[in-house]
């Protein structure tokens, strides 16, 4: 079992994308995989045992140590270099900008760093050349919006017979401005989008990397609690990264219109027993979940996996954005034509300058940054609930909790 694991840690350790340098409190190198290797220009064997400054450009070299002692020292994980400009050096003498994530590790009692590493040359690049387009392009819009600023005046020196053209023109730039403005929004959108499943799926991979590096350190029996612990981390990261893409999945199919919902008839219960289950193995240390109470009799004729969905995402923000020693409250009624589900907690709340937005695709109120999220399940929610002829509101008030309601018909129109 133990080579196994072995085994596995070395296909993962060859397989990460980034390049991936592991060194020592005397900052010697003592592992460096394949992808590392391409990047710098070095075989394995010319770079294991060499001090890590054989990777940093000779200008950069006086303060890298020093950099590096300090973080030690801290053993916190962090971005290598914030608010500067990194650079590596080949083994052919060129340089080249990187991205660098540290993360200190303790084996053994000896401290190690491993350093995950990233050749952003083209995304630079890219960078600079949109630069230079959008400085060409808003020179372009300049010189338009003052030719038609132009157009216009002399259209306004005109007799009354032109007042039609003249309406005319002014609607044509008008629309141009209004085509510019959506394209640079479409364009602020995509580079959000980017930046959010870039950081959403890197923070979890590393993870990954890391508790598969530990993995293969315990190797005592006596150790299967600590080999447990990261076999778990594994696990709940991965669940994560694919609860991701199947979000990104159902917006494709929402916005193609491929979604085929499958209606039957079911229990509310069974519902909300699926839910609870799952959201118990969620639950902060004393945090309760308040069954909702008379529900054995309510039935609806509904797309039973969108229910479910609803109900899910709300319960699972109640207990990821409320502390510890909280409740979660869960009410649910029905009339003749529709069910209603409430879903109180005592949670961090949406400030109020944020809550016309929160339903937006990708958006995160702005004290939930730091939490782990996408910002793309309310929108998701909502969409398939008014597909379902449903709707779904909110009262918040920061620093003292949310109720989210949605409502949905007893019975679809299939």
């Amino acid at each position: 079992m133990l080579q196994n694991d072995k085994e596995t840690f070395n296909i993962l350790f060859e397989a990460v994308s980034e390049g991936v340098i592991v060194v020592n409190a005397q900052q010697k190198i003592i592992a460096a995989n394949a992808s590392a290797e391409r990047m710098f220009g070095y075989d394995k064997v010319e770079l294991i045992n060499q001090d890590l400054n054989i990777l940093i450009p000779q200008k950069y070299k006086p303060n890298h140590s020093a950099h590096v002692k300090g973080f030690m020292k801290q053993k916190e994980s962090r971005r290598m270099g914030h608010g500067r400009d990194l650079y590596g050096a080949r083994k052919d003498g060129s340089t080249f900008p990187v991205e660098a994530g540290l993360n200190p590790l303790e084996i053994n009692g000896e401290t190690f760093i491993m350093a995950l590493v990233i050749d952003i040359s083209v995304r630079n690049e890219q960078e600079f050349q949109l630069q230079q387009l959008n400085s060409i392009l808003e020179k372009r819009v300049e010189e338009r919006t003052k030719e038609l600023s132009n157009t216009v005046e002399a259209l306004k020196t005109v007799n009354l017979e032109r007042d039609t053209e003249i309406k005319k023109r002014i609607e044509a730039q008008n629309k141009t401005k209004n085509a510019l403005k959506k394209e640079k929004e479409l364009n602020e959108l995509k580079t959000k989008f980017l930046s959010l499943v870039s950081h959403e799926f890197k923070t979890p991979l590393s993870g990954i990397l890391t508790s598969a590096m530990l993995l293969g350190k315990y190797k005592l029996a006596e150790q299967q609690e600590k080999r447990d612990k990261h076999v778990k981390t594994i696990t709940d990261k991965v669940h994560y990264l694919n609860n991701i893409l199947n979000d990104f999945l159902s917006i494709e199919k929402l916005e193609t219109g491929k979604i085929n919902y499958k209606f039957s008839n079911f229990k509310v219960s069974k519902v909300v027993n699926e839910v609870v289950y799952n959201a118990n193995m969620l639950l902060k240390e004393g945090q309760i979940i308040n069954y909702p109470e008379n529900i054995d009799e309510y039935s609806l004729y509904q797309d039973e996996k969108i229910v479910e969905l609803a109900l899910s995402n709300l319960v699972h923000n109640a207990i990821k954005y409320s502390s510890e020693n909280t409740l979660v409250d869960i009410q649910i009624n029905q009339d003749e034509k529709q069910t209603t589900f409430r879903i109180k907690d005592n949670g961090i709340g949406v400030p109020k300058k944020d809550q016309k937005m929160i339903f937006n695709r990708y958006f995160r109120a702005e004290n939930a940054l730091l939490t782990q999220g996408t910002g793309i399940g309310l929108n998701i929610v909502k969409s398939h609930l008014e597909n379902l002829g449903g709707f779904i509101t909110f009262e918040s008030e920061e620093n003292k909790g949310s109720i989210f309601t949605f409502t949905i018909p007893n019975k679809a129109k299939a």
